[in-house]
């Protein structure tokens, strides 16, 4: 990855970065976790209550371990632990907000455009005559190049230059118009231009490929225009909402009265809030990713890879306030697509009506779809083959084996059926 001090598309100004994202909940959380440890040395004394039967053993051994040392020493060091590795994650993020390194590709030609969604053509004039083209559906909150992140770290070159023919739905930010927008629009209207647009250019019948929020999209895509299609792929597509965690899905449903005024007033969910409610699946990983960014080498191959994956989480866009509402009550508060009720057109989006050969890929280390919830989806269409490679929700995008364990099995998968 080329580090320049500026470069077209850059996301962000060469001056700093605004993330991690949102910066003011992860300083707090790290504070709290570390600054507040020594008001919870207490907790350590015999007549403390154990609220977690599990801590019971561990916290016996900790009290035993500890019973001949000095109490002022031992909270000395406690303190002086915590603030190192508080110093340590502000370095980290420090380190990242002045990191040199911008994405430098250039976009692309567009083929279509409507409002601010635009079709972006890879490897057009490669596909041998009577090949399928495909259509690469992201999700709506975060940017389209996570599958273009960089000259060696990008799945569409790596299926164009397998000699197929591949276009990518590029959202945008939702502008006036899309401020209105709710899923059926995007779906009916704004994808199922994209796959005319594709269509007309290329020719032959079209493989669609949807990526975590993308796959859902593409499923619906793909009961409605089945005739057009000649194969689906849902990569880290969640579908039963309430199969792990249901609790914590029911609570973001709950979210969203408290969002309302938000989204009466700005006309979409902003992006810190959409962050922030990521941030709740794992409150401490941004914690342990800058910690481990903090004893890097800055010029490293690793520390540009994981500028670039962060320069891309933290330029996410805002989702429309109808679609915010259908994702955290329908999708998550009521768990409409496992239950058959989340309709898209006034028709219900039922999986076991779409009969085509269907891949269903399931990263086996997914902290952000549970595996479960995307085997739901596989389990429910009736073609649907399955390829679990053993990596997380980006890792096996944009990781550093991305190419062995899904471009290449995605690849050859779809070459099998007219690719």
């Amino acid at each position: 990855m080329a580090a320049q001090a500026t470069a077209p598309g850059a996301p962000w100004p060469a001056a700093g970065r605004p993330g991690p994202r949102p910066l003011a909940h992860h300083l707090a959380v790290a504070a709290a976790t570390w600054l507040g440890s020594t008001a919870v040395l207490p907790l350590l004394s015999g007549a403390s209550p154990v609220w977690k039967p599990e801590l019971r053993a561990p916290l016996a051994e900790l009290r035993a371990s500890l019973a001949n040392a000095d109490p002022d020493a031992f909270a000395a060091a406690v303190g002086a632990a915590a603030r190192r590795r508080l110093d340590r994650f502000l370095t980290g993020i420090e380190a990242y907000r002045r990191h040199p390194y911008r994405r430098d590709l250039a976009d692309p030609p567009v083929l279509w455009r409507d409002g601010n969604t635009r079709l972006l053509a890879y490897g057009r004039g490669r596909r041998r005559r009577g090949r399928v083209c495909i259509l690469v559906v992201p999700s709506l909150i975060n940017r389209a190049y996570i599958l273009d992140l960089a000259a060696e770290h990008s799945l569409m070159r790596y299926l164009a230059a397998r000699g197929l023919d591949v276009y990518l739905v590029d959202w945008g930010a939702p502008g006036p118009v899309e401020r209105g927008f709710a899923l059926t629009d995007y779906i009916a209207g704004r994808l199922e231009g994209a796959l005319d647009a594709m269509r007309a250019a290329a020719g032959g019948p079209a493989v669609v490929v949807g990526y975590c929020m993308g796959g859902l999209l593409a499923l619906a895509l793909a009961q409605r225009r089945a005739r057009d299609l000649a194969a689906l792929v849902c990569l880290a597509t969640p579908w039963d909402f309430h199969a792990d965690r249901p609790a914590q899905a029911r609570a973001l449903g709950q979210l969203a009265g408290a969002f309302e005024p938000v989204l009466l007033a700005l006309g979409a969910l902003p992006v810190d809030v959409i962050q922030l409610l990521f941030a709740g699946l794992d409150p401490f990983a941004v914690i342990r990713k800058f910690l481990d960014f903090a004893g890097l080498d800055p010029g490293s191959p690793r520390a540009h890879r994981f500028v670039a994956l962060e320069d891309w989480l933290n330029d996410g866009v805002p989702l429309a306030a109808p679609v915010a509402r259908e994702c955290l009550v329908g999708w998550y508060g009521a768990n409409t697509p496992a239950r058959g009720q989340w309709r898209v057109a006034g028709r219900p989006v039922l999986p076991a009506e779409i009969d085509l050969p269907s891949l269903v890929v399931l990263p086996g280390a997914d902290r952000i779809v549970p595996p479960a919830s995307a085997r739901a989806l596989a389990d429910t269409l009736p073609r649907a083959e399955r390829l679990c490679p053993a990596a997380g929700h980006i890792g096996m995008i944009a990781g550093v084996d991305a190419r062995e364990k899904l471009w290449r099995p995605l690849a050859d998968w779809i070459e099998a059926r007219g690719g």
